[in-house]
């Protein structure tokens, strides 16, 4: 299994970096891609739960606030945010009127899904808007991935203490230290890699890569906790198999999600 997840990752990262780097349509392209993706994944993990949210709407509505925030930035968020909101009732009224005894429910579920994939994945294309902001991506998503896999050796090799027994047992407080410790240090390295390729003056520092990488190891593991809880609520492992050995889309973007938002507001707020 790990051998098949590391080969499945060495053949898409080329991709991803590829976006990275040449930003745009490309980049945005391939951010949109998985947030609707992540978006059908989340509409059918409540479906096999037993809801019935508005996939349809959970994808358009992550499609429109995805496509909006790259297009427009912040602006128009509001009656984009106010429609989806207003349809998402108006469908679930009907669905209610119709005799599905738990549309409010639905309703919930169908705005969540809107909200926390389309509002909250597009702040990785905020990040990449920033200044210098090929650099913050190539900071920020790393330092997760870094984290991620430091916790996972080193819970498997030291992990004694159960983190959280019910969202995700294999989760241990060692291997949640050991993520931190290698995302943090991972991130400083990242970033006197990237301090020299990206120029004088730039705000690609040690101490930058020291606090993004700190604060994020600490915080993001919550994405992959709500992920999980999620899927065990609804007696699912996966949310889907588009990806040989790693599940689906919302599987792989958990942490993702956490480290664009957080990752944007840090670096708009220290270090710009």
């Amino acid at each position: 299994m790990l051998l098949k997840r590391v080969l499945v990752a060495a053949a898409l990262l080329p991709v991803g970096i590829a976006a990275i780097y040449f930003g745009g349509i490309f980049y945005v392209g391939l951010v949109v891609l998985i947030l609707v993706l992540a978006a059908w994944e989340y509409g059918g993990l409540f479906r096999a739960g037993g809801y019935k949210p508005a996939s349809i709407i959970i994808i358009l509505g992550t499609l429109v606030l995805a496509v909006g925030r790259a297009l427009f930035y912040f602006q128009g968020a509001d009656w984009m945010i106010s429609v989806v909101v207003l349809v998402s009732l108006a469908y679930h009224l009907v669905a209610f009127e119709r005799g599905h005894g738990q549309a409010g429910t639905d309703f919930a579920i169908t705005v969540s899904g809107v909200l926390y994939i389309g509002w909250i994945g597009a702040y990785m294309i905020s990040l990449r808007n920033l200044p210098e902001g090929m650099w913050w991506v190539l900071l920020v998503l790393p330092a997760v991935w870094i984290a991620d896999a430091g916790a996972y050796f080193v819970g498997k090799g030291l992990g004694r203490h159960h983190m959280t027994p019910r969202l995700s047992p294999k989760k241990t407080w060692e291997g949640y230290i050991g993520g931190i410790l290698a995302g943090t240090l991972g991130a400083v390295l990242l970033s006197y890699l990237w301090q020299p390729l990206a120029g004088p003056g730039t705000n690609i520092t040690p101490l930058s890569g020291l606090a993004l990488g700190f604060i994020l190891s600490v915080v993001t593991v919550l994405g992959d906790l709500g992920a999980s809880m999620i899927k065990r609520q609804v007696g699912v492992k996966d949310s889907s198999s588009l990806i040989p050995g790693h599940g689906g889309v919302f599987d792989r973007i958990d942490s993702w999600l956490w480290a664009g938002v957080i990752g944007y507001y840090l670096v708009l707020w220290l270090f710009l």
